[in-house]
């Protein structure tokens, strides 16, 4: 049950009121923001909140139970406020989102209507929807052991073990020249082999998307140049010289674990255990049935 503070209840019943919407953003690099639907800024909390952002409020749902109704917020870019690069380059991506109701005359008569995440944002020419997400969405993250025939650690975590800062699996280089927008070209990585860093990670130590990393869907020596293909469009203004970090890539098969990693004894998966479509196969001439260990 939520209760109202005794100031903002007695303006609430009076014969008029002077409220607004605010929203509190923290992006996850530690960023803080703060909007607001008045015509003039708000500061409250250590945060000061702009006006004249562009922001909004569109329906939004609420229950009592662990479902995950949610809402939106839209808004137009500007350069004080929301950047569309920034939007692009993900930085907004599970951003924490607190939303009040305030008493634009008094602003320490406040009240916390909802927290959420921000979800999926779609921009619409100059402008942009953001979902807001509540927080009972996480409960449909994965939680616990999967089973699997691949690994379900994540590479270079605690339960994998590998040191992912070793010269033997991360390099840094430099971006020579970015091809298109979703593949560029790197220097100072031709010690590696080709496709050692398929499914790895880039993070960008400078440049506009400093900070930011990328997962690597490839890596290929086109004509003796390093090449790297990301699975999704890179962040907006990256450019030649822009300084990279890269680290390797793991399949997560049992293969690939023993014979690129050594780290055979750590894999995380079931890689000597029948799947479903062995176990509900039947038996024909054709398929030996010896009780040998079956690799993938």
């Amino acid at each position: 049950m939520r209760t109202i503070p005794a100031a903002l209840a007695a303006h609430l019943d009076g014969g008029a009121t002077t409220l607004c919407h605010a929203w509190r953003v923290t992006r996850r690099d530690g960023t803080v923001l703060g909007f607001t639907d008045h015509d003039h800024d708000l500061s409250f909390g250590g945060t000061v909140y702009a006006a004249a952002s562009g922001f909004q409020a569109s329906e939004a749902e609420d229950g009592s139970g662990l479902s995950a109704e949610g809402g939106e917020v839209a808004g137009g870019f500007s350069a004080e406020a929301i950047r569309a690069e920034d939007l692009a380059a993900g930085r907004y991506d599970g951003a924490g989102v607190e939303v009040y109701l305030v008493n634009w005359e008094s602003p320490s008569e406040r009240l916390l209507l909802r927290s959420a995440e921000l979800g999926e944002v779609r921009r619409e020419g100059e402008l942009f929807r953001a979902e807001l997400r509540r927080l009972t969405h996480r409960l449909d993250a994965v939680r616990g052991r999967i089973y699997g025939h691949r690994c379900d650690a994540v590479f270079g975590d605690r339960r994998c073990g590998m040191n992912t800062a070793s010269a033997a699996y991360s390099a840094t280089g430099t971006v020579s020249a970015v091809v298109d927008g979703m593949r560029l070209r790197v220097s100072g990585l031709a010690g590696f082999a080709e496709r050692f860093f398929r499914y790895g990670v880039l993070v960008f130590a400078s440049g506009a998307a400093d900070g930011l990393s990328a997962d690597i869907e490839d890596h290929r020596r086109p004509g003796g140049a390093t090449e790297l293909t990301l699975w999704l469009q890179m962040p907006a203004g990256v450019k030649a010289g822009d300084a990279v970090r890269v680290t390797a890539g793991c399949d997560k098969r049992f293969s690939t674990c023993r014979a690129k990693f050594g780290n055979g004894l750590n894999f995380r998966g079931f890689p000597h255990m029948p799947g479903s479509d062995f176990a509900y196969g039947y038996a024909d001439g054709d398929t030996v049935h010896d009780g040998r260990v079956l690799y993938e």
